[in-house]
């Protein structure tokens, strides 16, 4: 039995849940994208930071990915979604609010920045795990697709105008001041989760103190279970591994060996953003058409076949016109495939583990980022950077494999999401 996706009707947007939920991310997403500009532009041109620190700041911003992921995780799955999101949006705000405060005072230090990218960091952990495992509390699991495109969308449309925002403010009022755009957002997308009224159900407990590390490894057990999910994953992680590679060197390999100019740059990266937007518009059509299935496969098999241009690539506006183009492909490809996954995850996954699921998603993927890094740095000492580059695109072509050998190769249709009510199985059943 499948949840066709011929069927399936647009979200109904008049639902104050869903509408307000959408609202938050944007909000915070667009502030997210100031600070994005901001943050880093004090720490190199006020503070003066050396190539080391604002490697550590890069790290450290990325740190909870790897280490906070799976406990909020579990704690999105045992307590009220609502509340955590609340409470991140406000700590981070909290912590943003520090930097205008003390650079009036000519106080900034590079050390407040660290804390402040940590504590940035885990909020965001907190907030996406509890938000991206409420939306199938707010819709019915035939609507998630629909859901995830619209909220994708509206995604790529935020970031993309945080992130002109964000240049302008600092030109204007510096970049100290401009961090209190993303205070205001992260209060506003707090305010919005707070009106949210939809019920949500949460599983009983057991009897007894029960451990969050007990519950983590519940979740890591559930997710090896599920045969759909797991390929998924792993094929997530890989991919993840494969563009970390090319993206340790991408801009230093356009802008110093293609001699592309920090404009053209800019406009590689619009076009390629332009892309995002439509394919996260278009991925229920596209899953309509050609199978939830080949969707996702598509998208995976896209991204090393839109690395050979890349690496042919040299100096002129005509590669500098062909790169943009095949960006903004990959990056259609990617949201519509990034969306599908999504939504057939999300369906698959019992109720009481979404949470963890996702927290195990983010885990793996953004885990392999810092190793593939490294493994770039290493492989640059001795091959050079084109060859580095096609290493890493080489290895994007193992997530297609694991994905052609699953079941998600015959999905034509979204399967139909497991009965609100089960028990956790050890295994999905058919899919």
């Amino acid at each position: 039995m499948t949840a066709s996706t011929q069927t399936s009707k647009a979200p109904r947007w008049t639902s104050p849940g869903l509408r307000l939920l959408v609202g938050s991310e944007c909000a915070s997403l667009s502030g997210s994208a100031v600070s994005a500009v901001a943050i880093p532009t004090l720490a190199v041109l006020e503070l003066h930071a050396s190539i080391t620190q604002i490697a550590a700041l890069a790290f450290l911003g990325q740190l909870p990915n790897a280490i906070v992921a799976l406990p909020a995780g579990a704690l999105s799955d045992r307590y009220p979604k609502r509340p955590q999101m609340i409470c991140a949006d406000v700590a981070a705000a909290v912590a943003l609010v520090t930097i205008p405060v003390v650079a009036v005072g000519d106080m900034l230090t590079i050390g407040q920045l660290y804390v402040v990218a940590v504590v940035l960091g885990i909020a965001k952990i907190v907030h996406g795990s509890a938000s991206i495992s409420y939306l199938p509390v707010l819709v019915e699991p035939h609507l998630l697709q629909r859901a995830n495109s619209r909220l994708g969308a509206a995604s790529s449309v935020a970031d993309s105008a945080g992130n002109n925002l964000g240049a302008a403010l600092i030109g204007t009022v510096g970049a100290a001041r401009s961090v209190i755009v993303d205070v205001l957002s992260y209060l506003v997308s707090a305010f919005l989760v707070w009106h949210i009224r939809t019920p949500e159900t949460i599983a009983p407990r057991p009897q007894g103190r029960r451990s969050l590390a007990r519950d983590i490894s519940e979740g890591l057990h559930y997710v090896a279970g599920q045969p759909t999910i797991r390929t998924v994953i792993a094929a997530l992680s890989t991919l993840s591994f494969g563009l970390a590679i090319m993206n340790t060197y991408w801009a230093y390999y356009l802008l110093a060996v293609l001699n592309v100019t920090p404009t053209a740059f800019g406009v590689i990266m619009g076009v390629g953003g332009a892309g995002s937007l439509a394919g996260a518009l278009l991925a229920p059509k596209i899953a309509s058409r050609i199978g939830i299935g080949p969707t996702i496969i598509v998208g995976f098999a896209v991204s090393p076949l839109t690395q050979v241009p890349l690496l042919l690539a040299g100096p002129g506006l005509r590669w500098q016109t062909t790169l943009a183009l095949v960006l903004a492909v990959q990056l259609f490809w990617a949201t519509a495939s990034g969306t599908s996954q999504r939504s057939l995850r999300q369906t698959l996954c019992d109720p009481r583990f979404q949470g963890r699921m996702q927290a195990a998603s983010t885990t793996v993927t953004a885990g392999a980022r810092p190793l593939a890094a490294a493994a770039a740095g290493a492989l640059v000492l001795y091959l050079g950077v084109r060859t580095t580059l096609t290493v890493g695109a080489l290895f994007q072509l193992v997530p297609v494999a694991l994905l052609l050998v699953s079941p998600v190769r015959t999905m034509r249709d979204m399967p139909s999401p497991p009965p609100r009510t089960a028990l956790p199985s050890a295994r999905e059943g058919s899919s």
